[in-house]
């Protein structure tokens, strides 16, 4: 066997637990192969069970090739995992069907799986549940639909809402305005915003009547500005430097390392992922760090820890949801959206304070 395949621990006895009770959790997680058969397989292969002392496991079909290994024909295990068909095919019928709502118990019958099945599937494999996928899919319907329809009514019922009562509980949070501003786009908010300068550079705070709505670290003033009234192109916008004074003494205490600005009003759209890694984000103390895969894992999803990245990456409230104290695991701060020399003086001067 070449020296670069690597086959895992031949003592695992974890691994051949999960062959012998056919666990659907370890499908994509490893592949056991049969020294007597040349053939590989998943842990839910549905053939016979094979003597411990003929199996090796690989974490990678790939491997299991290099190592000289055949698929099997019957778990396909080389092809998608089933669980992610599954999970896609929830995911088609939930956007065909956003005029009406799907339950969790009629999606689960019309795929076959029980509902605590499908809904575990749901969220491995996404990081939410059906429920908030159909949520978040029926906002970004309600967006496209506002764009083209003459009334905020016609586009709520081709949306799937029933009633205004329903857009203003589900989807008017996720916009950051009304629907009627959001689908003129901004035209009738109110954004006062401020600009001051820091030890980190140029900061703009801005705000809603319900809260900060953005705030951005840059070079420029006026680059800051141009970005804020491109985003809200059609909304009221106005600087107000004395509206947001207290707002801005909080900003620049927590620049220095203390958490001021953590108890901010936020008015910013979300997806229901990205609002449980912002939640995750403030609950950081000040001066420590984590790793990507550990927000992962503290909001319930051990395996998102790209889309953790992302989440942090689109966070539109630097240092008030302090995405810079996420680093990744191979050391070092990490990349951050508004540069990397700002995050290491962000976290220096945390350290510090604390």
């Amino acid at each position: 066997m070449p020296a670069k395949i690597k086959r895992m621990e031949r003592s695992g006895e974890q691994q051949w637990q999960q062959v012998l009770s056919r666990d659907a959790r370890a499908d994509g997680k490893f592949v056991y192969a049969v020294r007597s058969t040349h053939i590989y397989c998943r842990p839910t292969c549905p053939s016979r069970r094979p003597s411990r002392t003929n199996v090796d496991f690989f974490a990678q079909p790939a491997a299991a090739e290099r190592a000289g290994f055949r698929a099997c024909k019957r778990c396909r295990p080389n092809a998608e995992n089933p669980q992610a068909q599954i999970v896609r095919e929830a995911c088609k019928f939930i956007d065909a069907n956003l005029d009406s709502r799907v339950t969790l118990a009629h999606l689960a019958k019309r795929l076959g799986y029980s509902p605590f099945h499908l809904q575990r599937m749901f969220k491995k494999a996404l990081g939410v549940t059906p429920q908030q996928y159909q949520a978040s899919r029926r906002v970004a319907s309600f967006k496209t639909n506002l764009r083209s329809a003459a009334k905020v009514v016609d586009a709520a019922y081709d949306s799937g809402y029933s009633s205004s009562s329903r857009v203003a509980e589900n989807a008017t949070p996720q916009l950051g305005m009304t629907p009627a501003s959001y689908g003129k786009k901004g035209k009738g908010a109110k954004i006062a915003f401020s600009v001051f300068d820091s030890e980190i550079g140029m900061i703009l705070i801005a705000e809603t009547g319900r809260g900060l709505c953005s705030l951005r670290i840059g070079n420029s003033a006026a680059e800051l500005e141009n970005e804020l009234r491109e985003e809200f192109s059609a909304a009221e916008i106005r600087r107000d430097d004395a509206r947001l004074a207290t707002h801005a003494n909080a900003v620049r205490k927590c620049i220095a390392g203390q958490n001021a600005a953590l108890q901010l009003p936020l008015d910013v759209r979300a997806t229901a992922f990205q609002s449980q890694v912002w939640s995750a984000l403030r609950a950081i103390p000040r001066g420590e760090v984590r790793e990507y895969s550990q927000v992962a894992e503290s909001i319930g999803y051990p395996r998102a820890h790209r889309a953790v990245a992302r989440a942090c990456a689109a966070n539109p409230i630097a240092l008030v949801v302090p995405c810079h104290r996420v680093v990744p695991k191979s050391g070092g701060d990490g990349g951050y959206r508004w540069g990397r020399e700002r995050k290491a003086a962000l976290l220096k001067a945390e350290r510090r304070a604390r």
